[in-house]
């Protein structure tokens, strides 16, 4: 079994579980007020297993699904047997990046409250997006016909933009720091993708 479907099934199981227990979403769920008052910081990381509803999970770990293995046999084929410890560094490292902008900028904020995979999610995609900068990808209801570089950048073009709106009540500046996580993880941790990432994207031209 795959540590991506691993992922899935514990994030699943906990999230299911909060869904009607509220105790148990108060104790995890990433406050920043309560982080900086109490020295909660587990938050930062035990949030990433919450979500609102079957809609923002199913998303989130489907995202997940689709590109985890395709990451997982990277981490498999430049680190070896310390594949699955490089690619749950990752995806962990990625729930705590991304949350850290939020937890300082509304430390005084106790009504401010966020969860969701999305970050970890986010670092993991971008790493594919490293590894396959050529690849087909796509935003709903389009097809996968974005070369996956394209879609990156664009990707956090509209992810910015909706973050200085604030339209919704999606944590678009995790997305934000969980994408770029990815790509900062990969580049540290495998310094070579910068010169195969750049000769892919030459070469498709």
């Amino acid at each position: 079994m795959s540590i991506t479907i691993v992922i899935i099934i514990v994030t699943s199981v906990v999230s299911i579980a909060a869904f009607s227990n509220s105790r148990l979403t108060y104790q995890y769920i990433l406050n920043p007020y309560t982080v900086h008052r109490r020295n909660e910081w587990w938050r930062l990381l035990t949030s990433g297993f919450l979500h609102g509803d079957f809609g923002h999970l199913f998303f989130n770990m489907f995202s997940l699904y689709i590109f985890g293995d395709g990451v997982e046999a990277y981490f498999g084929a430049i680190f070896g047997a310390k594949a699955g410890f490089f690619y749950l560094l990752l995806y962990l490292t990625g729930i705590i990046v991304a949350n850290l902008p939020d937890t300082f900028s509304k430390k005084n904020n106790s009504g401010y409250n966020a969860l969701g995979a999305s970050g970890g999610v986010a670092s993991v995609v971008f790493a594919f997006i490293m590894f396959e900068p050529t690849a087909k990808m796509g935003f709903i209801p389009l097809p996968p016909i974005i070369p996956a570089w394209i879609f990156g950048i664009l990707y956090l073009l509209y992810s910015r933009y909706m973050a200085q709106k604030q339209y919704d009540n999606i944590g678009h500046t995790a997305h934000i720091y969980g994408a770029l996580w990815g790509i900062v993880f990969v580049m540290l941790s495998y310094p070579s993708i910068i010169t195969l990432f750049i000769s892919k994207i030459a070469n498709s031209f």
